[in-house]
């Protein structure tokens, strides 16, 4: 068994971890990440550290003597070996549980996987002493009310809530409330509700602004909007968003990718922003405007 130090540096609010060991996440399909698994579990059980899988990802890269049916919450360090699909992934296991999450990059883009393969072991030493930076990211709570009565939820979102039409070739209309008075309604094929890490996701392919990920700021992005506005808003984290369905035609709920709901005339989405960020380590330090340059391979002149 292994442990931390319990300060942390830099940050405005305390974090308790009381957990066992280290939980490892990884991608199912890179070749590249079953050798970093490896390397991974050999480092910590050499320093003392109890290991294991989730039962799904030890079958998925053959490691299955290191499954394990506990949560990831009772962690002391989750590591993700993969893109941002497995920290989400592990975003979502945790639900909410503060525990520091370590990714390690196989992806393409990797924002939120900052260490490269490489530094791997220099990772989790540093994490383990304590030499590292962790950074807070602020996190979207998320339910639904149902026209005909009753709650479903709440879900939990670190880069965006999103509303899309279910039908090709139509639009939907969603009106949206922000701290409790009406904005607008939109005819558009979708909507965004953001975070700031969530910025640089589906909200800037919906040609949303950039934020740094430090920020607390709620984002709120149509998708194809069928109108003459159609800016991005960008709001302070007390200002909650409410989504009506105003039309017959079904609206898809997604969090963070992964669809959770249907929606039909009527229904509500709600949004605030949760009360438990995530926990991310970080060996370097804060340039987000650098690692966007180097993500878009933008070159000096």
């Amino acid at each position: 068994m292994c442990g931390y130090r319990r300060r942390i540096q830099g940050e405005r609010r305390t974090m308790t971890v009381s957990g066992r060991g280290v939980a490892i996440l990884s991608h199912h399909q890179r070749e590249s990440a079953v050798g970093l698994v490896d390397r991974a579990v050999s480092w910590l059980g050499a320093h003392g550290c109890e290991v294991w899988l989730p039962p799904e990802d030890a079958h998925a890269i053959g490691r299955d003597s290191l499954a394990s049916d506990s949560s990831i919450a009772t962690a002391q360090l989750v590591v993700c070996i993969g893109g941002d699909g497995t920290v989400l992934r592990a975003v979502r296991g945790l639900d909410g549980a503060p525990v520091r999450i370590l990714g390690v990059n196989v992806g393409v883009l990797g924002y939120l996987t900052e260490v490269e393969p490489e530094r791997l072991e220099e990772a989790l030493d540093a994490a383990l002493a304590d030499r590292c930076r962790v950074e807070e990211r602020m996190m979207l709570s998320v339910d639904v009310v149902r026209a005909g009565g009753g709650v479903e939820g709440p879900w939990r979102a670190l880069n965006e809530v999103s509303l899309e039409k279910r039908e090709a070739g139509h639009t939907v209309r969603l009106r949206v409330s922000i701290d409790g008075e009406v904005f607008t309604s939109y005819q558009a094929d979708g909507l965004v509700v953001a975070t700031p890490t969530g910025s640089t996701a589906y909200s800037l392919s919906a040609r949303g602004p950039v934020v740094s990920p430090g920020h607390r700021a709620v984002l709120v992005t149509p998708v194809a909007p069928h109108q003459l506005f159609d800016r991005s808003l960008v709001l302070r984290p007390d200002e909650p968003v409410e989504i009506d369905v105003l039309e017959h035609r079904m609206v898809d709920l997604a969090v963070d990718g992964q669809r959770v709901a249907t929606l039909l005339e009527g229904d509500r989405v709600r949004t605030t922003v949760d009360e438990q960020p995530a926990w991310f380590v970080r060996l370097g330090p804060d340039r987000f405007h650098q690692v966007l340059k180097a993500k878009f391979r933008l070159t000096d002149r």
